[in-house]
């Protein structure tokens, strides 16, 4: 981002690193975490070791990690608050009086810059020491390195000492596939530091064990036969989203589905009853509080939630996301109302509204996940289908449940509640196996589906997501011609078919390492 200073010219500040000197002393990682008080365990900027070859024939290479200061930031964009932004100068700081707390800014970094502070409970990263730099001073770890390794200036200044390096040597940057224009450059950099899959973490660091969880991942990533590459030092980063991001993704494909089907079944003058005008918008209106509680319940800083709303970020998916539930919530309550006042009318006029509105909020986190774009095995441009598909096959479960147990329903709107089940379950089963058994664009994604598909979590994926949504596909299509109670059956298996699916999901993007 390319603004303009006073005199008219423009201003970009950024860092080199200077991998040839580098000493791997930390000085760097002291310095900033006494500027910044860090607390114990959490880094602005780290050293990263790299081990090569068999003794006596082994190297050893560093590399210092930090937020990249991209030029198109990643973070800022999906921060839902604006507490992440670029100033007139290029540096991506950020604002912890607005943070929520959410953590979609550790899913948009592809560079594990971001974490969670364990004292503020906000998002916190390296800011380029910014209110040194407006006091006229370099950041503090350039002040600290002893060998002149940590490069800082104006890179649209060609005069400038840092355009001069850059310009002059051969410089590499971090996952330049994710085309975020980071500015910070390395020189003399091996391959195997920058590119966190060339170098898995080895069974113990030098000075320590690396965390439980990134262990178990790095045994089920390939290392390089010929380089033998491997992290003996690195940070922790634990995955940000868990078992709420999972269960509000299933909670709200329950919700929107059954009020598409609803609505879809107004349209298309399909009498549902009872089922269609009352258990579908109650159904709707459970799941959309559900999946608000489980969003606010996540954020790590709950009591400003409302941030969302107060302190806007139009770019962020997470706050349309968030308006998307709440318009949706006001139409699944208006149909309600409208329904038990038996104004046929009025719900045919809500009911593409309503309909889009149910679409949207099943499919919303389809963009939501495009902005993280440190996760890429959520880049799937087949998730807002997929999603689509997976709400109208939850959705539609306890609707044939309702038509079960209340009845009121003919023949046109069982075969439409059951055999938009059998459909969906079965297009579901598609969708997955085309996306995890097909090529995938880059390798972060392509040892994600490894993990899912071959590796920790193969048995919930195969058992749980596929062998169980296999069954509840089975007994729709039995209870489409055939006793109602067998479609009643597949639609509650289908349930815990989803939920295992979207939990390997979920977890599985978040494992590739980023650094």
């Amino acid at each position: 981002m390319a603004t303009t200073t006073g005199d008219g010219g423009s201003m970009r500040y950024g860092f080199a690193i200077d991998q040839r000197t580098c000493i791997g002393c930390h000085a760097c990682t002291v310095a900033c975490k006494t500027e910044h008080e860090v607390p114990v365990g959490q880094f602005r900027t780290w050293v990263k070791y790299v081990d090569q070859g068999t003794f006596p024939n082994s190297t050893r290479d560093f590399g210092v990690m930090r937020c990249n200061h991209c030029t198109d930031a990643p973070c800022v964009k999906i921060c839902p608050t604006k507490a992440l932004f670029v100033r007139d100068d290029g540096i991506v700081d950020f604002d912890n009086s607005r943070c929520i707390g959410c953590k979609s800014c550790m899913q948009g970094c592809p560079y594990d810059a971001i974490y969670i502070d364990e004292d503020t409970h906000t998002a916190a990263k390296c800011n380029f020491c910014a209110h040194r730099v407006d006091a006229g001073l370099e950041p503090a770890c350039v002040v600290v390195c002893p060998t002149h390794s940590i490069w800082v200036g104006d890179l649209d200044d060609p005069e400038s000492g840092i355009s001069r390096l850059v310009n002059t040597n051969p410089v590499t940057v971090r996952a330049p596939e994710q085309q975020t224009g980071p500015n910070v450059f390395y020189l003399g950099a091996d391959r195997a530091v920058l590119d966190p899959l060339a170098a898995p973490v080895d069974e113990s660091y030098i000075f320590s064990r690396p965390d439980a969880h990134r262990a178990e991942v790095s045994a089920q990533l390939p290392t390089d036969p010929v380089s033998g590459a491997r992290t003996t030092l690195n940070t922790a980063h634990p995955r940000p989203w868990g078992w709420r991001v999972t269960t509000y993704l299933w909670t709200k494909a329950v919700a929107a589905g059954a009020m598409m089907l609803a609505a879809l079944a107004h349209l298309l003058g399909v009498e549902l009853g009872a089922v269609g005008d009352v258990v579908a918008p109650v159904v709707g209106l459970a799941g959309a509080a559900v999946t608000g509680v489980l969003l606010v319940w996540d954020l790590k800083r709950p009591e400003r939630f409302l941030f969302i709303f107060l302190k806007p970020n139009p770019t962020s998916w997470l706050f349309w996301g968030a308006a998307v539930l709440a318009i949706a919530s006001g139409l699944f309550f208006a149909w309600l109302v409208f329904a038990l006042l038996g104004m046929d009318a009025v719900l045919t006029g809500l009911a593409v509204p309503t309909a889009i509105a149910a679409a949207l909020t099943a499919g919303y986190t389809a963009f939501l996940f495009g902005q993280a774009e440190g996760r890429d095995l959520w880049q799937s441009p087949l998730l807002f289908w997929h999603l689509l598909v997976q709400a109208l096959m939850v959705g539609s479960a306890p609707l044939v449940l309702a038509a079960a147990v209340l009845g009121g329903v003919d023949d046109a709107g069982r075969n439409l509640l059951v055999g938009t089940l059998a459909v969906a379950t079965v297009a579901h089963l598609v969708m997955v196996l085309l996306e995890y058994l097909g090529r995938h664009s880059t390798r972060n994604a392509g040892a994600a589906a490894h993990l899912v598909t071959r590796g920790r979590y193969a048995r919930t994926f195969w058992l749980g997501g596929i062998g169980l949504a296999l069954v509840g596909a089975v007994l729709a299509g039995l209870g489409w011609t055939g006793p109602l109670l067998a479609a009643v059956a597949g639609g509650l298996v289908v349930q815990v078919a989803l939920l295992a699916y979207e939990s390997v999901f979920v977890r599985a993007a978040q494992d590739v390492p980023l650094s």
